[in-house]
């Protein structure tokens, strides 16, 4: 873990611990790319809630985006494609005392890793999930990806795209989200606002990201975004009302809403889970101790 030049948080019982500041590595995305303003919300999120890096775990699958935890001095994990989120889980059941955030890309996590996706929701694992949604593959230079909007003329598909996009705010609130939002790249501040919300909450919780692609996508660009989005809290909203905010998830056109759309509480995977009621099983104490009547069970 790299160095912090982040201010010292002071702790009861010892000397203050770093909190989440850039690394030593710097970001290879290319210039003007959304990511930077993701990058930058995710660390100010932390910084505000005061989180120490040693307690946050980021982690991320494969694409431009996937590299965000490389850029930041927490803990990081780059999982394989599609698996970021699953990743996340086991980490967080492990020692559900750290602050998990899964991070990666509509491709990843809306193309290959969608079921994991949508079991998480269910689940409602406390964790957070933030995707950087540019509607084209980056990484592999152009392809359509499962969030291009029908016609879209790519590399992949160059008379345009044939199949209906995937929703994810509508997805995420028919699977279980508790905590789901929508930023853009371009508005930093409400960014940071809507990732420290979702690191608050407890559940799961879903920031989809307009983050554009500066260098594939000449459709979905900043002055596109900058042009249509409102923000729901302006627009008297009420993030309580699961009907309305599906209502909301929908529209896409002149106006595209961003902000919360839907927040609630319910238990989650690890209230309910007995064997993480005794603490987090890294702070567990392992033993054989009763093997064969479990294994007689079994056999």
């Amino acid at each position: 873990m790299a160095e912090s030049s982040a201010t010292p948080t002071a702790t009861p019982t010892g000397p203050a611990l770093p909190l989440v500041g850039k690394s030593d590595t710097k970001p290879t995305w290319c210039p003007g790319c959304g990511d930077f303003g993701v990058v930058a919300a995710v660390e100010m999120a932390l910084k505000r809630l005061q989180i120490p890096s040693q307690n946050v775990v980021i982690v991320s699958g494969i694409g431009c985006s996937s590299n965000l935890p490389h850029f930041l001095n927490s803990y990081g994990f780059h999982a394989i494609h599609g698996r970021a989120v699953p990743v996340a889980e086991g980490i967080r059941w492990a020692n559900h005392g750290l602050t998990v955030i899964g991070t990666g890309g509509d491709g990843d996590g809306f193309g290959i890793g969608v079921g994991h996706f949508i079991h998480a929701m269910r689940r409602n694992v406390d964790l957070t999930y933030v995707t950087m949604d540019n509607q084209i593959y980056g990484l592999t230079t152009g392809q359509a990806s499962p969030t291009s909007r029908m016609g879209q003329k790519t590399k992949s598909t160059p008379w345009g795209v044939i199949e209906e996009p995937i929703d994810p705010i509508s997805l995420a609130l028919a699977s279980g989200a508790t905590y789901v939002a929508r930023g853009f790249s371009g508005d930093v501040k409400q960014l940071a606002d809507l990732v420290a919300g979702g690191i608050q909450h407890h559940g799961f919780s879903f920031v989809d990201v307009f983050s554009p692609c500066v260098t594939y996508n000449k459709v979905n660009t900043f002055d596109f975004f900058r042009q249509r989005v409102y923000k729901l809290e302006s627009a008297g909203h009420d993030p309580t009302n699961l009907v309305q905010a599906f209502a909301r998830s929908v529209e896409w056109g002149d106006k595209i809403p961003v902000g919360l759309f839907y927040r609630t509480e319910k238990p989650t995977y690890e209230d309910l889970e007995e064997v993480l009621a005794a603490g987090p099983l890294l702070h567990q104490k392992a033993g054989l101790k009763g093997r064969e009547a479990l294994l007689d069970e079994f056999v």
